[in-house]
């Protein structure tokens, strides 16, 4: 991994940090929340048009363009929309590590580690 954030952003390994310690998201953090519906629905209320989340059978594998394009088009008609910037961070604070951990991995492998520490 840290051959990899050193060729690709100049990143030097920290002293003392291990090759387990360096973590990249498989996508963007919007597809955690694909995988925590309810939180979308809380958030956006009933105008969330929920057909535009097709039933991926690999959240992690969805390409990011079609995430926020599943975003966009889902909260077109709700009064907030979705956003990167304060939508965005709003909704993970908000979001279930128990729902990431069921639909991604790689964010499963992400929280075990944390919880680790």
């Amino acid at each position: 991994m840290w051959q990899h954030l050193k060729a690709r952003d100049g990143w030097e390994r920290p002293p003392g940090a291990a090759d387990n310690q360096a973590f990249l998201m498989v996508q963007i953090m919007e597809t955690w929340f694909l995988a925590d519906r309810d939180l979308l629905r809380s958030y956006f209320g009933s105008s969330l048009r929920e057909n535009h989340f097709r039933q991926w059978p690999n959240l992690e594998a969805v390409p990011k363009l079609t995430v926020f394009d599943a975003l966009e088009k889902a909260t077109a008609g709700c009064q907030r929309h979705y956003a990167k910037g304060k939508v965005s961070y709003e909704l993970l604070g908000k979001l279930r590590p128990d729902r990431v951990e069921a639909d991604c991995p790689h964010g499963k492998a992400l929280l075990d580690r944390l919880r680790g520490m």
